[in-house]
């Protein structure tokens, strides 16, 4: 009998010719929680397809063994059945189903002649949520009635509705809080005590420090290392991943702040759901030409409310006055956004920020066609010739410019969406949430390409959830809170519990003196 649950040995994917994955192994025993560690487009995603049963038994090389055994899944169905589950990054839960039917989804308990059987599905589910500590839940109502934190742990649930002896958790704190995240990790790691394996796949490291065992390290497509975590450090992880040493994840250049270029009066934004109640209230700030503006807050400040009215992108009620070099400006869409010199990097770019199924290239040029279009035709040759320029200079990582964005690392979507919104070249660029779901050696590529610009002359404006990373970029810090602006601070010996504080007090209802 093996000593491992399962084992991936020698694993090779191919598509088109090109190898994602080149002889990767990977093998994790009952009760232990293995790491998986590598930058975007490593071969993370594409390894775990592999094991799930997306890329079905012979569309592969290599062997997997589950209990010592050869296992030959042909679809997700196999392998679930062999008690394999992910969880992915965006939850596969269905907003208007109750919590139950969720958690039993393709899973359903029945009774005789097929009829779903509720009263034992509520009590299942109950069962399953007290054994992840969740009080309170009302497993009849709809998921969407619960916030992000519970979403994740009834995926966890559903999960282990299906008896599952290894789960794949793919990026499972990207949405949650700081709280949410610590309850993840202590469930996880009753899970393991209760022997359930676990598949770790995230880019905060000190989440993989805290909860897994070992670590295995992947770098375009191929095994780089597996070690015991005991003889790891979150920097020797960074060196194996990006292959080089990055002795400063923040690397500042220096860069000069002038005159005030871009003042913001009196922002406003009404709920889209309750007209009586405001997500933005009475918000005014102003931007130095060459500066970095980072905007902190607890999740549900108003901080993406705020930048998505400046940017005309809001879609309920606002209001907002705008002086760009002196002068008004009037937005209304984000076309007049542009046009009037700004540029918005979004908060969720799957939905906001790419055409999943058009070209790489396509996506690039989105915000700027007419830059190409001549007698109502689009100069293609001008326009590859701007899309190879702006892929080499981020160091996008595709196969081709005419493949669909959709088939790129979530890094690589940030880098292309970051470059389409760059090409208007903008006074003002906002980015929300910037380095999300992003690896350490692309974050390191987008700090460095936003002080270049800052020594260039652009104002950035930067709402983030990572307080290092705020306190790392920024030249001044805003601080929201319940839609006001609670802090206005310069970025000298600042610490994150003086932003926190500021983000908490409620009894601040004007911003500190910069």
């Amino acid at each position: 009998m093996s000593e491992y649950l399962f084992e991936m040995r020698d694993i090779v994917k191919e598509f088109s010719g090109v190898r994602a994955l080149n002889g990767i192994n990977l093998a994790v025993r009952p009760g232990e929680c293995v790491g998986l560690c590598g930058e975007n487009g490593a071969g993370k995603s594409t390894l775990m397809k592999v094991l799930s049963g997306v890329y079905p038994y012979g569309t592969w090389e290599g062997e997997i063994l589950w209990d010592g055994k050869p296992l030959h899944a042909a679809s997700v169905r196999d392998s679930e059945k062999a008690g394999i589950v992910i969880i992915h990054q965006e939850l596969m839960l269905v907003p208007q189903l109750s919590v139950a039917e969720n958690i039993f989804l393709g899973n359903e308990i029945r009774k005789m002649g097929g009829v779903m059987d509720y009263d034992a599905m509520y009590a299942k589910a109950e069962s399953l949520l007290a054994r992840l500590k969740l009080k309170g839940v009302n497993v009849a109502a709809p998921v969407s009635n619960y916030g992000g934190g519970y979403q994740q742990l009834f995926e966890i649930a559903k999960a282990l509705a299906k008896n599952a002896r290894l789960l794949i958790l793919d990026e499972p704190s990207s949405s949650l809080t700081s709280s949410e995240t610590d309850t993840l990790l202590s469930i996880i790691e009753d899970l393991k005590r209760e022997g359930v394996a676990c598949v770790y796949i995230s880019h905060k490291l000190e989440e993989v420090a805290r909860v897994c065992d070992t670590v295995t390290v992947i770098r375009d497509g191929k095994h780089i290392l597996t070690r015991p975590m005991s003889e790891m450090t979150t920097h020797s992880i960074i060196t194996a991943m990006v292959g080089r040493e990055i002795e400063n994840l923040f690397p500042k250049i220096e860069h000069h702040v002038g005159e005030v270029i871009f003042e913001v009066r009196h922002v406003t934004c009404w709920d889209v759901a309750n007209p009586n109640r405001k997500r933005v209230d009475d918000v005014s700030f102003e931007l130095r030409k060459g500066e970095i503006l980072g905007i902190a807050g607890l999740v549900g400040a108003g901080r993406t409310e705020l930048v998505s009215a400046i940017f005309g992108a809001y879609p309920g009620r606002s209001t907002a006055e705008l002086v760009l070099e002196g002068k008004p400006i009037k937005v209304n869409s984000p076309q007049q956004a542009i046009r009037a010199g700004l540029s918005l990097v979004p908060e969720d770019r799957k939905r906001q920020g790419i055409v999943p199924l058009l070209g790489v290239g396509d996506n690039i040029t989105l915000a700027t066609l007419e830059h190409y279009s001549h007698a109502g035709r689009i100069d293609r040759a001008a326009e590859l010739h701007t899309v190879e320029t702006e892929i080499k200079r981020l160091r996008v990582k595709t196969a081709s410019p005419e493949l669909a964005i959709a088939g790129l690392s979530g890094g690589n979507q940030q880098k292309a969406v970051l470059t389409k919104m760059l090409l208007p070249a903008p006074k003002v660029l906002i980015l929300d949430e910037p380095t999300r779901g992003v690896d350490v050696g692309s974050k390191f590529d987008i700090y460095t390409l936003m002080f270049e610009l800052a020594a260039k002359g652009v104002s950035i404006i930067m709402v983030s959830s990572e307080m290092p990373e705020v306190l790392g970029v920024s030249d001044r810090v805003l601080v929201m809170g319940e839609g006001k602006l609670k802090g206005n601070f310069p970025n000298v010996g600042l610490t994150q519990e003086q932003v926190l504080a500021a983000a908490i007090d409620s009894s601040v209802d004007t911003p500190h003196a910069a």
